[in-house]
């Protein structure tokens, strides 16, 4: 197990993909927090880095590099190895490459310039959000068998989480609007890790109205000590239940 994470860890790390993401976030960071007079400002500019490319980036290598593996795959099963613990190895090495991608790219920049529990936390969540969608990711590849179909679900998949799920929440206060809904949207909005990870990064900072419909109706919540924990919580489980499912379905499928 431990031979095939590092061997993905070196595959991937060498691959020019990765290396161009890993210095577009370096020069990306590195430039906005010089251009602002204000590290605060420089952490709002890269919010949407994080929230939007770090997830689209985590999502769509990792299952172009799954349905590209497929021969590889093919060889490690052929081996007397249990399946769980090559898919397991898999995960791994995306994750922990594509982590490190982004802590060199945008971590490093980020805690040098805003030395913070904003900048910290921000940190935090950029790498959660990439193990998310490489677990996302490798649960689509291992229900899917075509590429082009795989890749399809994957890039709706992280349209709806980035963009589609707050007007569908949105519109759906409107439409129930004589009803008190926020008690019932506190379990709505975990089924977001986007929006999760706003909300974490946005209540250390006085920005409310840059958080949106949902985070403003929660952040007394998700402001308080319990918030915190409920939410550190809800994204550990967007990885836990997306890997456990993968490895279930990698086990009886038959390659």
């Amino acid at each position: 197990m431990k031979k095939i994470i590092k061997y993905v860890i070196i595959d991937i790390l060498r691959s020019r993909i990765v290396i161009g993401f890993t210095l577009f976030l370096l020069l990306l960071s590195t430039s906005v927090f010089l251009l602002e007079d204000n590290s605060a400002k420089g952490i709002l500019s890269l919010l949407n880095v994080v929230l939007i490319v770090v997830p689209l980036v985590g999502i769509l290598f990792s299952s172009i590099y799954v349905y590209n593996s497929a021969e590889f795959l093919e060889l490690l099963v052929s081996q007397p190895l249990r399946r769980r613990s090559i898919w397991l190895s898999i995960f791994l090495g995306l994750s922990v490459s594509l982590t490190l991608s982004f802590l060199v790219g945008a971590g490093l920049p980020i805690l040098f310039f805003e030395s913070s529990a904003t900048g910290l936390l921000m940190v935090i969540s950029g790498a959660l959000l990439i193990n998310i969608f490489v677990a996302i990711a490798l649960l689509i590849t291992s229900l899917v068998r075509d590429k082009a179909k795989g890749i399809g679900v994957v890039m709706l998949l992280w349209l709806y989480f980035s963009l589609l799920f707050d007007g569908i929440i949105l519109f759906l206060v409107f439409q129930f609007s004589e009803y008190p809904l926020e008690k019932a949207l506190i379990g709505v909005i975990a089924l977001n890790p986007i929006d999760l990870s706003r909300i974490l990064i946005l209540l250390k900072m006085d920005v409310s109205a840059l958080m949106g419909y949902t985070g403003a109706i929660f952040k007394d919540f998700f402001g308080t000590p319990f918030g915190i924990i409920f939410s550190a919580i809800s994204l550990f489980i967007w990885i836990v239940i997306p890997v456990w499912l993968s490895v279930r379905r990698f086990n009886k499928k038959d390659l």
